[in-house]
């Protein structure tokens, strides 16, 4: 139940329910300016994220910090790829600002890859927790990290800055990890779930862990629902499923589109193995409508 195409065309055709309504909602161009203003980085433009008219026109963004370089190369990701420039100190206030301004009670920070420093930017999104929550004690931070190279000290500033969901997407299939993912390991990204999970537990605070993958790169259902007991297995409870969708004609090719139909019997299955909230959808994306989670009618998290 998919609609396959040539993965040599430049120029897929998209179906009919790959939809994105162009804004023309006041709060759309309020919350661009807010965020020009403020000269942040939102993974929203970066990654191309076409719900981006829709999330904006309610007044809600993903902050990404650290730059907009990343120092790794995915198949799949629009975000730019250069030698990545300092880290801006006042980033984190200027994002705790926006928060503030746009009424947020849920705010997603997100990081790109920053192997180019030795703790992979994890003391700065820490720094940008804390800065987010001093002005605006009641808000519900995300974060959505890297793996940090695996770096379990590097995750332990995170997790320390008590988040309260921890995402780090697998983005993919096991098979498929190592040509979609450029540096990352399936493996290693489920111990980071895991790990955060652990030491969350360990500092006494309960944290809820979430992760995403993009369908449409040639995995099989058979490989879907093994990554879903994978996740389990290291204790992830949040899950997001959507459509990988080709930001440029250098990017993976998109195999094929997957109905509505087909992420509604994936969610339900995610459910079934224990999933605690799931999102499941062709335009779904990590921070998509994140907020309808709620992390304290979790009793895992």
């Amino acid at each position: 139940m998919a609609v396959r195409i040539d993965p040599k065309l430049h120029q897929e055709k998209k179906p009919p329910w790959i939809r994105v309504k162009l804004p023309n909602n006041p709060v759309f161009w309020d919350t661009k300016e807010l965020i020009d203003d403020l000269s942040l980085v939102t993974v929203c433009e970066e990654a191309q994220c076409p719900n981006r008219w829709e999330c904006w026109g309610q007044g809600t963004a993903t902050f990404m910090i650290a730059g907009d370089r990343c120092t790794r190369a995915c198949g799949f990701c629009a975000v730019d790829t250069r030698r990545p420039l300092t880290l801006e100190a006042d980033e984190p206030q200027r994002v705790a600002e926006a928060v503030k301004r746009l009424e947020l009670n849920h705010v997603v920070i997100t990081a790109v890859a920053r192997d180019d420093l030795p703790d992979g930017g994890a003391c700065h999104m820490a720094d940008t927790i804390y800065q987010v929550r001093e002005i605006n004690p009641d808000v519900v931070i995300e974060v959505l990290t890297p793996d940090f190279l695996g770096k379990e000290d590097a995750l332990w500033v995170v997790m320390e800055a008590q988040p309260r969901i921890f995402n780090h997407n697998i983005e993919t299939v096991e098979r498929l990890s190592d040509k979609v993912r450029s540096q990352s390991e399936y493996h290693r990204s489920l111990k980071v779930l895991q790990n955060a999970r652990h030491m969350a537990n360990d500092m006494g605070y309960r944290c809820a862990t979430k992760s995403g993958i993009m369908l449409g790169l040639g995995e099989t259902e058979e490989e879907i629902l093994q990554a879903f007991d994978d996740l389990r297995e290291h204790e992830v409870t949040v899950l997001t499923l959507g459509q990988y969708l080709r930001p440029t004609p250098k990017h993976l090719p998109v195999v094929e589109y997957i109905e509505p139909e087909v992420f509604d019997h994936l969610g339900q299955i995610a459910k079934e193995k224990g999933f605690r909230h799931v999102a499941s959808g062709p335009l779904v994306r990590s921070s998509y409508h994140a907020a309808d989670f709620k992390p304290e009618l979790d009793p895992l998290a």
